[in-house]
Parts: structure tokens; sequence; C-alpha cells
């Protein structure tokens, strides 16, 4: 609810403290007292664009702020607009934009007046509170529908997703088939190049080799030869075996000479017969090198990359095969959740359409209550196309209003006046009851156009409100005053020739004195007993509604 209206230098407002009652609170006075400049105070507060006109004259800046008790949390919303038409806001003692306050403070309250972009005129709003007053049923129905809608909506992102995917593999297709052939015809082994390069040396060099072999074995084992020279010296030494230890161990080292340089020999042998000299075989191998280095360069860097560029291009046009075949199923998919999406969503309209019967006789009834007897209402359904539907359905309803039994009905805000929408809110309010979860009702010239009983049946109806909702109502009528919760009177006073805005709590005799004023204009005896029967009556009728 709304706790508290601080207001310092709007139009004729120097500064008001405003407090509110949790039921129904009336602000009254006389015609220019100020009371809009009140009600443009909050309208600041609910995120409404500043004009710099509505500066008191002489005055730097205005000030607005209010502090709202939601479910146990406070909320402090300012806004200060300077005479040159500078804006600031804060937000619970923190910067915030215009926006931020519009956005957290602004669905704290309805208000509802000649000069509004009321809720009840914006076709949006109409399944709402249709939807509110069906309560469980459509509730339920609602629910069912947007599950299915979030199932479509998945299914058809899911679908998408695999489409471009499909698409983005299809466009590099020709690229990645290329790729995959260019490298297969080459059909690289690991490691190849490696091999390669370690073969090149003696392909390139094989006559030198194979003469430097040659002559390595004949110096060995030729005849006169490195072997044959150290047999000689191994059979000196066998001649003289076990004379001197010291020899012996020589001996022993000669021998393994000779076995080391045997093996050498035949190992130089076996090199030298395997060395040939091939042209055509050095010619290959340079060829094929040249061609994984070519590889290599486009691929690489290394020949690893390269085999692995063909493999990632072999499974990229599988997957155009296997996306094909996916694609197929999630379109299976889409289709089913699409059917149950329409099913849901049949049903919710259903569910709709069954209520706006009730609907339309409990809000011409109440309507009726309001001075408002030749009313009448119906609620047009309109089936969207398929690429509209949201969360609220498959289809759209708005409102028509006939406000006699002669005019055929029209979209309300077409004909409904200020004080005709207002009354019609109210009703509309009074239908929904608990189940509107709007805190704060404010509603101005509610009254407009009426008196007598129906001014009372107005009074009854709001009060009746303010038992599930925060009411503040800005009525010129005693009959509707006599009903709040909390009486504030704003008064223009003149002060040093200028002319100021005061707003005061009146309790007992002070508002028995305005109720009379507002009967009569005045203060006499008469009207000072109409007025103290008003109230009763009404605190009498508002005991027995309690």
């Amino acid at each position: 609810m709304l706790e508290e209206l601080h207001v310092r230098d709007l139009a004729l407002v120097e500064e008001a403290w405003l407090e509110f009652a949790s039921g129904m609170t009336a602000l009254t006075g006389e015609t220019g007292a100020g009371k809009t400049a009140l009600l443009g105070a909050l309208k600041l507060l609910l995120g409404e664009r500043a004009d710099s006109g509505s500066v008191r004259p002489g005055a730097p800046e205005t000030l607005v702020e209010g502090r709202f008790s939601i479910g146990g949390d406070e909320i402090i919303v300012s806004r200060r607009v300077t005479a040159e038409g500078r804006s600031r806001a804060k937000l619970d003692g923190s910067m915030a934009s215009v926006g931020e306050i519009a956005e957290r403070v602004g669905p704290l309250v309805d208000l509802h007046g000649r000069h509004e972009h009321q809720a009840l005129l914006s076709v949006s709003s109409h399944q709402g509170y249709l939807d509110r007053w069906a309560g469980g049923v459509v509730a339920d129905a609602i629910g069912e529908y947007r599950a299915a809608l979030d199932a479509y909506r998945e299914a058809v992102s899911e679908r998408d997703a695999l489409l471009a995917r499909i698409g983005d593999a299809t466009r590099r297709a020709d690229y990645l088939r290329f790729v995959a052939e260019e490298i297969g015809r080459s059909d690289p082994q690991p490691g190849e190049d490696e091999a390669i390069e370690a073969r090149l040396p003696a392909l390139r060099h094989s006559e030198r080799l194979l003469e430097g072999a040659h002559e390595a074995v004949e110096a060995l084992r030729g005849e006169g030869g490195a072997s044959d020279r150290l047999g000689a010296a191994m059979s000196a030494l066998e001649r003289l075996d076990g004379v001197d230890p010291a020899l012996d161990a020589i001996a022993d080292e000669v021998r393994a000479a000779a076995t080391a340089l045997d093996d050498a020999g035949q190992a130089l042998r076996a090199y030298r017969d395997g060395v040939e000299a091939d042209p055509v075989a050095l010619d290959r191998a340079e060829s094929r090198l040249a061609e994984l280095t070519g590889l290599v360069k486009k691929y690489g860097p290394t020949l690893d990359d390269v085999l692995r560029a063909r493999a990632d291009a072999i499974a990229a046009l599988d997957a155009v095969g296997e996306g094909e075949a996916g694609l197929e199923r999630c379109e299976d998919a889409v289709r089913l959740a699409e059917d149950t999406l329409r099913g849901r969503a049949a049903a919710l309209s259903a569910a709709r359409r069954q209520a706006i019967p009730g609907f339309v006789e409990a809000l011409t009834s109440a309507a009726r209550g309001l001075a408002m007897d030749g009313a009448s209402f119906e609620v047009a359904m309109t089936e969207l196309p398929f690429e509209a539907w949201g969360p609220s359905g498959s289809d759209r309803a708005e409102f028509l209003y006939a406000p006699a039994p002669s005019t055929p009905a029209r979209p309300l805000a077409k004909i409904a006046s200020g004080g005709e929408s207002s009354r019609v809110m109210l009703a509309l309010k009074g239908v929904l009851g608990a189940a509107d979860d709007v805190a704060v009702l404010v509603f101005d010239e509610v009254d407009a156009g009426i008196g007598g009983a129906t001014a009372h049946a107005v009074g009854k109806r709001l009060a009746a409100l303010a038992r599930t909702h925060q009411v503040i109502v800005v009525t010129h009528l005693a009959q509707v005053a006599a009903y709040a919760d909390r009486h504030l009177v704003v008064e223009k006073r003149l002060e040093d020739g200028r002319a100021h805005t005061l707003v005061r709590s009146v309790e007992d005799d002070e508002r028995v004195a305005e109720i009379a004023r507002m009967l009569s204009g005045g203060g006499s005896d008469a009207s000072l007993q109409h007025a103290e029967e008003l109230l009763s009556s009404a605190l009498g009728t508002t005991e027995c509604a309690g």
C-alpha cells in the first residue's frame, strides 16, 4: 500500500505530507484547490514523464517522495524535477532511471481518471481480467497451454539449430569433399615424411657410400688387411699363453679387438652389399616427400594435422547425411508439439468462452449499480494467426460496451468517458475482488454525473473494494467521501498575496463540517445534521459489511 506521500514545490503546493489509510482514503476540496497536482505527484512516482512547468513558480525544483509497503517490504521512491526540466530519480536511496521506477512501482498502482491512459482501455489487459475472474479452470488451462508452448518453442529451436548446422555443412560440402579427396589421393601414412627424410641421404650419395664402404671392407678383411695382421698378433701371443699373467691380460684385449673388428667388417660388408645406386628410387622418394610437404603447407603444420584434416572433412560430410535423418526426427517432434499446442490452445479458448457469459452478467450487474442502468457489455474473442500465439493463448479478448440498449456495443476505449471508464473499472474491480493483484487503486472523478442513491452505491462499492485493496478516491460527492476510512481535505489559501495548497486530515467535527460543505456549500445546522446522519449511515453500512 501507499503509506505516505511528500510533495514540495509542485504547482500551488509549497509542501504537503499525506498519510494514507490501509482501507479507503478520500481526497476532497474545492475545484482548483490542488487535488489534480497531488495526483500528478503520484504519477511522477509511477514513472510518468516529468514537466518543468509543474515546478512551483519561484522554486528551483519539485520534489516528490513516496513510501510503499508491499508484503512486509518497504519501497521508497523519489523524483526531483528542476525548473530547467532536468529530472532525477531514486529508488530505495539509490539513483535510478525513470524506466526502473516505472517497472518497480508502476505495477503497484492503478490510477483511473478522465485523462489517464488506463489499463481498462488497453485491449492487451482485457484477457487478464477475464482470466482472473474465471479462476482455477482457466488458470489450469493457461498452465497446460504455456507448458505446451514452451515444448513447441524448444522443438522448433532444436530443429532450427540443426538446420543451421546442416546448412553450414552443405555450404562447405564442396570444399570438404575437395579436402578429403586431395588428401585421400596421396594417402599419407603416419610418420611417412620422417621415414623418407631418413632414407634420402643414402639414395642421394649411394656411389660415394658404396665406394667408401668397399674400401673399408678391403682394409679390414682384404688380403694383408687389418684382420690378417691382427690374426698374426693373436698367434704370437697364444704361443706365450701362461708365461706372464700381464701379457695374458694384453692378449685378452687383442682377442676382444679382433672380435670387434670382425663384427665391424661383417657389418661393413652387409652395408656395402645393400647399397645400390638407384636414380629411379631417389626420384620417387624426392617426389613423394615434395607431395607430402605440399599437403603439410596447406593443412599442417605437421603430417598428423593433414591426416586430422581429412578425418574432420569426412566426419563433416557424414554429418550432412546424418543430419538429414536427424532433421526428419526434429520435424516429427515439431509436428507433434504443434498438435499438442493446438489442442491445449483450443481447450484454453473453450474455457474462456465458457466463462464469458458469467463474467458479462457479473460486470453488467455491478455497473448498473453505479448509475449505468442501461449499460451492457460483451467480450469479443478474436482468433490470432498461429505465428502470433504467445503466453496468453491463441486468441485475444476485447471488452465491448454499450451505454444504452439502443446503442450497438463498441470497443470500450472508443465509447467510455472518463467518468464512465472509472465506474466500469470500479465495477470490474468489485467483480474481480481479491483475485486482482494490484495493491493500490486510485479513482478520479468516479462520481462524475451521478448523485443521490447512485452516489451511495458508488461509496458502498468503494468501501467494499477497500477490504481487499487500498483505495484512494478524489471525489466531490459527500455520499462517497462518507465511506472513507481516512479523509484528507485539499484547500487553497492566500498568504502574502500568493495562493498555496494545503492538505489536512479531518476527523470528528472537522470531518462533519467538510461533509456538510460538500452537501450544501455551507455549514448550516441542517447541513451539519445531514452530514452527521450521512457519516453515521455510512459507518453502519461499513460495519455491517465487515
